[in-house]
């Protein structure tokens, strides 16, 4: 294994390997979280790997999720037993194996209320017991998903204080899988694909590809050349069409409002909340280990040209807070909004409405030979990407070893009970894992890395320092937006940027 460093140095020595002709096995065009699982896959096989990717890592969907690795529950509901086994199977790899320190259970309640009638509460009952099924059949030990049960009013408002207490008569209370962080996920894995050889290239943008060949541009030089490989893979998800005819997508628009710590008072447990009109569909109360608390999610169609970063629609925020406010003991209101985002899921074209299309992934092979994974979600990244690479084998003809990556922990990685021991402060822990001591040292050795990048923050310097010389960061934006997640409340990415802009300066010069 090589170093799973990425940054600038790194970047430049590779890049102008692949512009002198040097062909791999493999290029996969898309830096989110499926083309780079899909890195990490061929890469571990033994296949030379080159991931492009036109703008940074988790740059489009894969940031802008729930932060949950999903149990398969709400497919059930759907009649899909394949897809919601196989989400638990990927939710229970995660948290067990591959991700440990990325990864942690979250308490959800179901809360019950007049308004929630008995049979509401018999079929939510019903699948959450239907979803511990599927958790003991994926062999995920309750130490890491409690079983589910039902909770008087009292142990509801212990756990989730903001909950209005006037009319409440229990809730239901279950467990699923929550990231620390999406875009650290996506960043993980490519570096742990990096460790196995791939070249990962960030700034790198496809114009136009053909089953061995990807015409790029680099966006620091403005060079254009052709990289070549015996197979090419299209995993630029919800932007695929524009880079080939053979798949139809109709994306869907997921918002989330960002409600900065001490707003809603939540602790560490979820609440869900039921869609009025609907049986299967949620609004969830998302508390995060920084105090925020992420309120969405939609599922509304979209048409027309992608957007690079979708807005949040104004209709979307007065039905987010709308919704949550009817079981909060304080009403909430825009001035509670400190950020917002959207993502935008990559559905493949069926009949009805967007929030009834499955979540089903698939690997097309257009007539010219070029593969195109779509679909899917950010739990079932995995196999996704253990499909495509399947494909891509059986596609080019070239011998590679089986599929490791159900048991191939990602840098950082350890089991649970070793991660409580790593000598570092326990945030850092849950961002970075055994690196954890790494990023300490940074402050250790100068006491200037060991200050935040503004006061309020528990963010350092010496993260920024890490981003720049080992995750790829190679501006300001990358750090704010993707390394930090600082933009995620915008007043708290104007604090930072100065500082930030700065730090990365000397982090950059000092690699060349």
């Amino acid at each position: 294994m090589t170093s799973g460093s990425l940054n600038a140095r790194r970047r430049e020595r590779e890049l102008a390997e692949l512009a002198a002709g040097e062909r791999v096995d493999v290029v996969v065009v898309g830096g989110g979280v499926t083309g780079a699982g899909i890195a990490l896959d061929a890469a571990s096989r033994g296949l030379s790997v080159a991931l492009v990717e036109a703008r940074d890592l988790a740059f489009g969907t894969s940031r802008w999720s729930s932060k949950l690795v999903h149990g398969g529950l709400r497919y059930l509901a759907h009649g899909e037993l394949g897809l919601a086994h196989e989400s638990a199977v990927e939710r229970g790899i995660m948290m067990t194996r591959t991700a440990p320190h990325l990864t942690r259970a979250m308490p959800q309640l179901f809360p019950m209320y007049p308004s929630t009638s008995r049979l509401q509460q018999a079929i939510v009952a019903a699948g959450l017991r239907a979803g511990d099924g599927l958790r003991r059949a994926a062999r995920t030990p309750s130490s890491v998903l409690p079983r589910p049960r039902t909770i008087p009013a009292a142990e509801a408002l212990a756990l989730a204080p903001g909950l209005a207490p006037a009319g409440l008569r229990g809730a239901l209370l279950s467990y699923d899988g929550a990231l620390v962080d999406d875009a650290r996920l996506v960043v993980s894995l490519a570096r742990t694909a990096a460790s196995f050889g791939a070249r990962i290239l960030t700034r790198l943008s496809a114009s136009s590809l053909s089953s061995d060949r990807a015409h790029v541009r680099d966006g620091v030089s403005g060079d254009s050349f052709d990289i070549h490989a015996r197979q090419v893979i299209n995993a630029t998800g919800v932007w695929a069409g524009t880079l080939t005819g053979s798949v139809r997508l109709r994306p869907s628009l997921g918002s989330h409002l960002v409600l900065a710590p001490g707003t809603v008072p939540m602790g560490t447990t979820s609440v869900n909340i039921g869609v009025p009109g609907e049986t299967n569909r949620f609004v969830f109360l998302l508390p995060q280990p920084d105090g925020r608390v992420y309120l969405g999610l939609t599922d509304e169609p979209v048409s027309g040209e992608i957007p690079s970063v979708p807005a949040v629609p104004e209709s979307d925020v007065d039905f987010l807070l709308s919704l949550a406010s009817s079981v909060l003991s304080r009403p909430l209101t825009r001035d509670d909004v400190a950020g917002s985002y959207a993502g935008l899921r990559p559905l493949v074209e069926g009949g009805g409405r967007s929030a009834d299309l499955s979540r089903k992934h698939a690997v097309l092979a257009g007539s010219d030979g070029l593969l195109t994974v779509v679909g899917g979600k950010l739990t079932t990244y995995r196999r996704m990407a253990e499909d495509a690479v399947d494909a891509a084998v059986r596609l080019a003809g070239f011998p590679a070893s089986p599929c490791r990556t159900a048991r191939l922990p990602l840098l950082g990685a350890a089991p649970r009970s070793e991660l409580s021991l790593v000598d570092a402060p326990p945030r850092l822990v849950a961002r970075y894992g055994t690196e954890a001591p790494r990023v300490a040292a940074l402050g250790q050795l100068d006491t200037e890395f060991a200050a935040p990048v503004f006061p309020g923050t528990e963010i350092t310097a010496a993260e920024v320092v890490w981003a720049v010389r080992n995750e790829g960061a190679l501006d300001v934006e990358d750090v704010l937006e993707r390394r930090t997640r600082l933009s995620l409340i915008p007043a708290d990415a104007e604090a930072a940027r100065a500082r930030v802009a700065e730090l990365v300066d000397k982090s950059l010069a000092g690699l060349t």
